[in-house]
């Protein structure tokens, strides 16, 4: 169940950063507040249950960090390291 619910907030972060479009700055689901929610939840998650995630805990972390990273590319005017989505939980994430 924790699996199903990174995944599916993993789905709507993406979605939300525009990456189901072809171009993202197109998207009309680009809303970078909301993603920026996603994946804040998606990391306190993913850090909370990383005992429980198993074999599944590596790929879940690497998605989120894959979100991270496309988050700080979509803004316009980047966090600082460490200020970014989910990066209370996980760390600067570069």
């Amino acid at each position: 169940m924790i699996t199903r619910s990174a995944v599916m907030l993993m789905s709507a972060a993406a979605e939300k950063l525009g990456l189901s479009h072809d171009d993202p700055d197109e998207s009309p689901h680009r809303d970078l507040d909301e993603a920026r929610r996603l994946i804040t939840a998606l990391a306190g998650l993913v850090t909370a249950s990383a005992e429980y995630l198993g074999p599944h805990a590596g790929p879940v972390r690497d998605g989120l960090k894959t979100l991270q990273l496309a988050f700080r590319e979509a803004s316009a005017a980047p966090d600082e390291p460490g200020k970014g989505p989910g990066e209370k939980y996980t760390g600067p994430v570069w």
